[in-house]
């Protein structure tokens, strides 16, 4: 792997602000589960062989049909150029901030693999944060999770919403499932070979493009949040993905002027439009 490769993959993995002092897995963890206690959510845990995913969601049922999904980004992947971070748990976890703010409707925080790995559970694979986080097996993992999330919140249909890799991720699901009927990506990269060209990085040869599936996205009402100061996920190269992940227009590209890669984002209590889309009586539209 090359070096520029591996420094690009250490600003996505500390996107979210630099630290003094880096805190531990179990700091990480009881970070999230304070910001989850103090809205009435409550963490668990699924099984999608290999891995076990951690979730958060609320502890008093909400009503609905559609149960909207916020998927984790990258998290603390790289420490250094050359060293692989030995948890991927985010320092700062965007999207739980995020499924937090949406005060109506159902709605769930899914992680990533390997991020929140409880004390005595089997390793996981350095790849699967590293090289491998969107290989087919990652893909598979996550379409089961939906499954039983939503079955467990007895949801019809789904809104999947994710940040930076979480986007890429969000956006293969909602391309091999018939019940995902809105796509939100803050950041996303959706288009890895495409990105790795632009930063002139090694490409991701074993996982898979969103963009290799975008007309399987054509008819979904979709959402692609962008940084006007986002080096990593640039604007320019957001609007050369294909058509039917834009719009016919680009209508699809939503610009925020003073967002970076990992800050700057609007506040969901004083942007109500973000990041789910206009809303009507308090409610995301479908």
């Amino acid at each position: 792997m090359s070096v520029k490769y591996r420094f690009v993959l250490v600003l996505l993995s500390l996107a979210l602000g630099a630290c003094t002092a880096l805190p531990s897995p179990r700091e990480r963890q009881d970070h999230a589960d304070n910001l989850a206690a103090a809205r009435q959510w409550q963490k668990g845990t699924l099984t999608a062989a290999p891995f076990t995913l951690r979730t958060y969601e609320p502890v008093t049922p909400r009503q609905g049909d559609t149960l909207a999904v916020y998927i984790e980004g990258d998290g603390l992947a790289w420490l250094n150029p050359s060293q692989p971070s030995a948890d991927p748990t985010p320092v700062s976890p965007l999207l739980l901030q995020l499924a937090l703010a949406q005060r109506e409707g159902k709605a769930a925080y899914l992680a990533r693999p390997c991020q929140y790995a409880e004390s005595g559970a089997a390793p996981c694979a350095q790849r699967y944060w590293t090289d491998g986080r969107f290989a087919p097996e990652v893909i598979d993992a996550m379409d089961r999770a939906l499954d039983q999330l939503k079955a467990h919140q007895e949801a019809r249909t789904l809104v999947l919403v994710g940040y930076s890799g979480g986007g890429a991720v969000a956006a293969l699901l909602a391309a091999r499932r018939s019940d995902v009927i809105r796509l939100v990506t803050i950041a996303g990269n959706l288009d890895h070979r495409a990105w790795t060209t632009f930063h002139r990085l090694t490409p991701l040869d074993t996982s898979l493009n969103p963009a290799d599936r975008a007309q399987r996205l054509a008819a979904i009402s979709q959402i692609h949040w962008i940084g006007g100061r986002d080096t990593v996920m640039p604007a320019e190269l957001a609007r050369r993905w294909p058509a039917a992940l834009l719009g016919p227009r680009q209508e699809n590209l939503k610009l925020v002027p003073e967002a970076s890669h990992g800050q700057g984002w609007p506040d969901p209590r004083q942007t109500p439009e973000f990041p789910l889309g206009p809303r009507s009586n308090g409610k995301p539209l479908p």
